[in-house]
């Protein structure tokens, strides 16, 4: 829940900002891009987690190598950087 909050405050605080500099307007199924950047922080705190020398965690561990993970992350990318190269946000 914690990153789902932090995510809204991103998206709302940061990234519609930028995209606006860009002349995209954020609108419509804003949640896709809300969902797309809470993703996005939780793949960076399990690689920060589960790549630490310091904490010996096999639940981070496990979820870096897991496959699903991986492709969650490009559909995540792929939703927060779409709109630069479509020049809107399609969804």
């Amino acid at each position: 829940m914690i990153i789902l909050a932090i995510g809204l405050w991103v998206t709302n605080s940061i990234l519609k900002p930028i995209y606006e500099q860009y002349g995209i307007m954020l609108l419509g199924n804003v949640w896709v891009n809300w969902f797309g950047v809470s993703y996005l922080l939780f793949v960076w705190y399990s690689l920060l987690l589960g790549l630490s020398p310091v904490k010996e965690n096999k639940i981070y561990k496990q979820r870096i190598n897991s496959g699903i993970f991986w492709v969650l992350c490009i559909g995540a990318i792929y939703v927060v950087f779409v709109p630069f190269v479509k020049g809107e946000n399609p969804f």
